[in-house]
């Protein structure tokens, strides 16, 4: 026999069968907000790894610069970071206040926003980082059908260091990747309690 969740055991023990929704939601919270921080986090290195790379090389006595800007696919991987790191910041500090103040999210246009949002920025670094790699690979490998020289064999060092700046927006993108479907998970959530809401009242 099964009343509200709790049932009896043949010891006549009361089981209970449910899941808290409070430790539910305190437990996506915490995920969410974890996940939020190391996207920050992540997204900062990258773009400062990227961004302040450059070595110069002398060749026939002319000094070359290599710098990011060479490379409009690493432009766009340290702006894409640049907007994940600052989209990501504002959402830590709604987690915190919403943990602060143990409100819980109640209107669906909030969570479509957020849920939005996630997957905009989900989206727009794999692309980044799908671009950055490409680029890279051509930089390390290059492409004699095309005539293009191995980049990284006269910049090595600037090249090793955008490795790891890409190696950090692979690991923000997984991120992402977890947190929209944490953010689905939350609105479809919201969705079903709604409808039952809505059901209850007939």
């Amino acid at each position: 026999m099964n009343y509200l969740g709790v049932g009896i055991s043949p010891g006549n023990v009361p089981v209970y069968h449910g899941t808290n929704p409070m430790v539910i939601e305190r437990r996506v919270r915490i995920a969410e907000l974890l996940l939020r921080c190391l996207i920050c986090v992540l997204s900062v290195l990258t773009a400062i790894l990227v961004g302040t790379d450059s070595q110069v090389k002398e060749i026939i006595s002319i000094q070359k610069k290599a710098r990011f800007t060479d490379m409009k696919a690493l432009v766009f991987l340290v702006v894409a970071n640049g907007v994940a790191a600052a989209y990501s910041l504002v959402q830590v500090v709604r987690c915190v206040v919403s943990m602060v103040k143990g409100s819980v999210l109640v209107n669906k246009p909030l969570a479509w926003t957020i849920f939005s949002g996630d997957q905009a920025m989900a989206y727009l670094n794999v692309a980044a980082v799908g671009a950055a790699a490409q680029s890279a690979v051509f930089a390390k490998l290059g492409q004699t059908e095309l005539q293009w020289m191995k980049i990284c064999n006269m910049y090595g060092k600037f090249c090793n260091q955008v490795g790891e700046g890409i190696s950090m927006a692979v690991l923000a993108s997984v991120c992402m990747v977890l947190l929209s479907g944490i953010s689905a998970f939350t609105l479809f959530r919201l969705c079903g309690v709604k409808k039952a809401k809505g059901n209850s009242g007939w």
